[in-house]
């Protein structure tokens, strides 16, 4: 209550100033009922922390602005709204980017000294309580990093030369930056692709050069929305086509996959004997693959038969290593 009410004085006395009325700490004082000197105080406070360019005027016995474009800021960020932007910054510190982990720092710190009427909370308290652990991961160079913001934000084209692993070769091409992407704690660029003429999803990782590229890049109405883009099928790979796969666990892992978001569309049906099966659409079997291998013999691929066969396929060459 004290922080609305010392606002409402903030708010007061600005207004005063901006009509030309040449407030002073007496009126001030008198309007609010509070004392001379707590009257001081808040002028005080609105030069020295909200930057007010508050001048004392003589002649009129009261403020004016030096700069009369000023506003006050925003209203202060309460308990919840401030702890809720200290675990954003905690989870930007994914951001393989020192320069902009360090600018967020900054920018924070500033919210801090204008928001808050008294002493701002303890930052570093509170990023001791949360932490970000990421595992399998692939390592982004900071500079591609850097070069990606400021061309998805400047709308500018860019120049990559890109490496496919499982083509094991090297492109170059021209991009146009669309929307960045932090998956499974990896980053991807979504950008339409010269080259192939649609959107790509490009893993910063694999970036090897980027520069800005003086061609224009248009791009065609046909394309589908980034988020239907990556909404459409289970994981990263995205393709024009959509397959339903349908996978059965088994009771012991059920009730964990249960509580699995595997894509939005998904559809989970638990079974008298406790397992349970799980259909959602996907566009390319590379991902889903590495998946169910993951959960050995309590997953089976009821359909599609082509995934039931790569599986198959995997399962047997794995038998050979351990012969």
């Amino acid at each position: 209550m004290a922080r609305k009410l010392a606002y409402e004085r903030y708010y007061w006395f600005h207004g005063q100033v901006k009509a030309g009325k040449h407030p002073n700490t007496r009126k001030l004082a008198e309007r609010f009922e509070i004392s001379r000197k707590q009257a001081q105080r808040d002028v005080d406070f609105m030069k020295d922390r909200l930057g007010a360019p508050l001048l004392y005027n003589p002649i009129h016995r009261g403020y004016e602005y030096g700069d009369i474009g000023y506003e006050l800021p925003p209203v202060w960020f309460n308990e919840e709204e401030f702890l809720a932007l200290c675990l954003a910054l905690r989870l930007a510190s994914a951001v393989p980017d020192k320069g902009i982990k360090g600018s967020l720092h900054k920018l924070l710190e500033k919210f801090l000294k204008f928001r808050f009427l008294d002493s701002p909370p303890d930052l570093g308290h509170v990023m001791e309580k949360v932490s970000v652990k990421n595992i399998q991961y692939y390592r982004v160079d900071e500079s591609v990093f850097h070069r990606t913001i400021g061309s998805l934000f400047r709308n500018e084209p860019i120049r990559i030369s890109y490496y496919t692993p499982h083509k094991d070769e090297t492109t170059e091409r021209v991009v146009m930056p669309l929307h960045l992407l932090c998956y499974m704690g990896s980053w991807h660029l979504i950008a339409f692709c010269t080259l192939r003429g649609q959107l790509r999803d490009f893993a910063l990782s694999r970036i090897k050069t980027i520069e800005h590229s003086p061609e224009e890049v248009s791009l065609p109405e046909s394309i589908p929305s980034v988020k239907e883009y990556i909404r459409r099928n289970f994981g990263l790979f995205a393709g024009t086509t959509s397959t339903e796969v349908c996978l059965r666990f088994s009771p012991p892992v059920s009730r964990w996959v249960s509580e699995q978001v595997w894509h939005t569309t998904q559809e989970a049906c638990l079974n008298p004997d406790g397992s349970l099966c799980l259909r959602f659409p996907v566009s390319d079997f590379r991902e889903i693959r590495r998946e169910i291998l993951k959960y050995g013999a309590s997953v089976e691929v009821l359909y599609p038969e082509e995934l039931r066969q790569m599986i198959k396929e995997e399962i047997r060459q794995m038998g050979k290593l351990y012969r």
